[in-house]
């Protein structure tokens, strides 16, 4: 599933509508690009009239034409180049450097955004597609920002210039040849419809591209021990080969196009040959002029060919920036409040009042639920799966919003408190650990950016990890590998404890911290999480009913609600769901 409406096509003037403001910080650049434009253009369109000023003097009057006057006109038109030269080099450099920082902009913007999205996004929407965006699909931008303006630019002048002299030298022979370029519009403009839906389904399909491949490398030890490395490789050739026939069929398209436009570039050019040759014959015009005729004729149709050529990369770029666009539409579900608050001095009481939520696919998790937990107290969440016990985390960090109902900390709601200040005082340790690709450091400095080494080291010893930190190659610099698989599973839980003791949250939630460690590791992290809930409050959420015995209370969840409230002793004396669920855990141990 995909949040993006792929099948929806926005109007080129809304797509420039929304490019156009990234140029603002970069107009002097712009203006003096266009500058160069023009220098560059002026030189290409003297070179017919130098011609047209020597074979005129050389027919017309031969005594005229001097060494002198052959020279200037020579250094003139090299003086002219040499202009042209320097005006490239800024075009070429600066201007593509423009249009390299638009594309960043862009992307900065992006990521900025998707940031900002609820799990409910990501829940619904495949990694690799929002990589696609990303990367691949704004790498057409940089040509596009910096070719655009310049592009139509050079071709205005040029078509305009090209149409004033050579209306001068003959109206009729300028009329017939311009008249053709309405045609060439007209079927041109068709299959540039084509190839605008051509390259967004290449887009698209190479989004799925990079979804499967990043299904088949993350999961790389499950390929691997089912043997299915053949499996995913014809996987990925599906793929393959649909972007290959995708290719294909943007590759007649193109083809196509150009051979349109070659064929009016054709009979446009041989149109000025005959009956030009004609006008020649009968007097109407002189060599000269036919000779600057044709050479004019032959930078208009340069014009036109480089016009031909910015469409091809002008529908690229259209492309990029409408699926650009269509994350920035995607609308931020959960974001603060206009008059949201910063907590300050948190206590960690926790409220849950009428509390009702479901996810989107119509499930409802939880109803009318009401949960009060105490500043500092200690409080398990134990039962069958799907109770809501991690959903009640995730609201808890406003993950996702609630359908009615109220949560508050400190008699304050969550809604009403910025996402950050929410955030930044609720620290999680889950059960699966991610870690970044980095280093120790880096990864425990995570939990407070800017932190000293003294207190990354510190939060390594309160989490029991700075023994086997410092036993490690590169101690604190060791590299920990792609979601840390150089360490195993006990280290790296104890490295996000460390992460969660640098960070110093009021409130700690204990998400099946220990469930996946054995009995040995598990004692070591289940002594750094003892450390680390002291004079917090706790929701420890756990399988293993064991680390939870001393818990002030214990909340059994099941998909009614909760069923059962109370101390590890009483609910074993009372006999009821937890008293079955603990003897159920000793007799599988």
């Amino acid at each position: 599933m995909d949040n993006f409406k792929e099948k929806r096509v926005m109007k080129t003037s809304y797509l420039l509508k929304r490019f156009l403001p990234y140029y603002r910080p970069y107009l002097n650049i712009l203006v003096f690009d266009l500058f160069c434009a023009s220098l560059t253009t002026v030189a290409a369109l003297s070179l017919p009239l130098i011609v047209r000023l020597i074979t005129g003097t050389a027919a017309e009057s031969p005594n005229d034409l001097t060494s002198k006057l052959i020279l200037m006109a020579g250094l003139a038109y090299i003086i002219l180049r040499i202009i042209e030269t320097v005006a490239n080099y800024y075009m070429q450099s600066i201007g593509h450097i423009m249009g390299a920082k638009i594309e960043t902009d862009m992307r900065r913007d992006l990521f900025s955004h998707i940031q900002k999205m609820s799990l409910e996004f990501y829940n619904n929407t495949k990694v690799g597609h929002i990589m696609s965006r990303i990367t691949s699909d704004l790498s057409d931008v940089t040509e596009f920002a910096h070719h655009g303006p310049e592009e139509l630019f050079v071709a205005t002048i040029t078509i305009g210039v090209s149409f004033a002299i050579l209306s001068t030298i003959n109206l009729k022979l300028t009329v017939i040849i311009f008249a053709f370029l309405p045609f060439m519009l007209f079927f041109s403009r068709k299959l540039h419809k084509r190839m605008r839906a051509g390259f967004k389904r290449q887009r698209v399909q190479l989004g799925h591209i990079n979804s499967s491949v990043e299904d088949s490398l993350l999961g790389i030890r499950v390929v691997k021990s089912f043997a299915n490395e053949n499996l995913e490789i014809d996987k990925f050739a599906l793929g393959n080969d649909e972007f290959l026939s995708i290719k294909k069929d943007v590759y007649y398209t193109m083809a196509q196009f150009h051979s349109v436009i070659r064929i009016f570039d054709g009979i446009m050019y041989i149109v000025v040959v005959v009956l030009g040759a004609f006008y020649v014959k009968d007097g109407l015009i002189t060599v000269a002029d036919y000779m600057a005729y044709l050479l004019y004729v032959a930078s208009l149709l340069t014009a036109i060919r480089r016009i031909v050529q910015f469409l091809e990369q002008f529908q690229r770029g259209m492309t990029g920036i409408e699926r650009f666009i269509e994350i920035l539409d995607t609308k931020v579900d959960i974001e603060d409040k206009v008059d949201a608050i910063d907590l300050k001095d948190v206590k960690g009481e926790i409220r849950f009042e009428h509390v009702d939520f479901g996810y989107k696919d119509g499930s409802d998790v939880l109803k009318d639920f009401n949960l009060s937990i105490s500043a500092g107290e200690n409080v398990a969440l134990v039962g069958p799966s799907g109770g809501g016990k991690t959903t009640i985390s995730n609201l808890m960090q406003r993950f996702y919003e609630i359908d009615s109902g109220k949560i508050s900390i400190d008699n304050y709601s969550i809604q009403d408190i910025k996402l950050n200040s929410l955030r930044n005082n609720i620290g999680v340790v889950q059960q699966d650990v991610y870690l970044f690709s980095g280093s120790v450091f880096d990864n425990i400095e995570y939990g407070n950016p800017g932190a000293s080494h003294k207190e990354i080291i510190q939060a390594a010893k309160l989490a029991g990890a700075h023994d086997f930190i410092s036993e490690l190659t590169h101690g604190y610099e060791s590299y920990v590998g792609e979601r840390g698989v150089k360490l195993s599973g006990g280290q790296k839980q104890r490295i996000s404890i460390a992460r969660v003791f640098l960070k110093n949250p009021q409130i700690l939630i204990l998400d099946e911290a220990t469930s996946a460690l054995d009995n040995e590791n598990e004692k070591l992290v289940q002594d750094s999480l003892e450390a680390l809930a002291k004079n917090r409050t706790t929701i420890t959420i756990a399988h293993r009913l064991t680390t939870i015995k001393n818990a002030s209370r214990i909340i059994v969840l099941t998909a009614e609600g909760i069923e059962e409230i109370g101390s590890h002793q009483e609910l074993m004396n009372k006999q009821g769901s937890y008293y079955e669920l603990y003897r159920m855990y000793e007799d599988s141990n």
